[in-house]
């Protein structure tokens, strides 16, 4: 498995709308605090993580795709169910030719979040944190995740592995400030 940098595949969607990347750093597990932590430091994935803090299902928004060869990329705000309130923010690529005809025609879809899919095709998957991130916000989260001024965000940087450790998906995901459970 390659080493990618902690905020891909972000930084590829930020380069290609001409964006400079927010300021993150990498923090150590122990200095994210709750309830981030609880959000975050775990390895699971996040949809299915969200779905049991909030009591409620999430669903997906794209806001930007890219397809190239096998590998796809797409920008997502994870919504809660009935009441629209995004609850993350992410980046994440997809990498196709790991995944059987049904569960890649699922994913091109669009209609689910990755956790969904994995789930309702029995996908086997370890999750593997690469990192925690702390980002200052910018113009374009703070449009995303219907925030106003300079916020403080954590977030994750993730690797979904098949169990022959081959990467299935590469994700950064970013959280809202102040999340409580809807």
């Amino acid at each position: 498995m390659t080493q990618q940098s902690i905020s891909f595949p972000l930084n590829q969607f930020y380069a290609r709308s001409g964006l400079t990347l927010p300021p993150m750093e990498q923090i150590d597990r122990e200095a994210v605090p709750e309830p981030y932590k609880t959000l975050l430091v775990h390895d699971r994935d996040m949809t299915s993580t969200l779905e049991n803090f909030h009591q409620r299902g999430v669903h997906l928004r794209v806001v930007g795709r890219d397809v190239t060869g096998d590998q796809y990329s797409r920008e997502v705000v994870l919504h809660l169910d009935d009441l629209e309130k995004p609850v993350e923010f992410g980046a994440i690529c997809i990498h196709l030719n790991r995944f059987s005809a049904d569960a890649r025609k699922a994913i091109l879809e669009e209609r689910f979040p990755l956790g969904h899919v994995l789930k309702d095709h029995a996908v086997p998957y370890t999750s593997r944190p690469r990192g925690f991130l702390r980002i200052a916000s910018d113009h374009l989260i703070n449009d995303l995740l219907n925030l106003q001024g300079a916020q403080v965000l954590y977030g994750r940087s993730n690797t979904l592995l098949n169990p022959a450790g081959e990467a299935l998906a590469e994700i950064v995901e970013v959280l809202p400030p102040l999340l409580r459970p809807a």
